[in-house]
């Protein structure tokens, strides 16, 4: 399955919350909902919950998470 990135704003604080709590065996909801909400923005169909993968270590800063999408769906 293809792979959609998507980097979500964030403050450097709130990111570092997401972070812990993906440490710690958890996912944050309200990212999660945004990252698939996007996906569907875009045009495209999830396959699959979106996959935390880290944060960018500019600034702004970025969540970023990886969404299996359906192959057969474009914008």
């Amino acid at each position: 399955m293809p792979l959609l990135r998507i980097q979500l704003d964030a403050d450097r604080n709130t990111a570092r919350r997401v972070v812990e709590l993906h440490r710690a065996g958890k996912v944050d909801a309200e990212f999660r909902a945004a990252a698939e909400a996007e996906v569907w923005r875009r045009g495209y169909t999830p396959a699959a919950a979106p996959v935390f993968i880290g944060i960018t270590n500019g600034t702004p800063t970025h969540l970023i998470y990886d969404v299996e999408i359906y192959p057969d769906t474009t914008p």
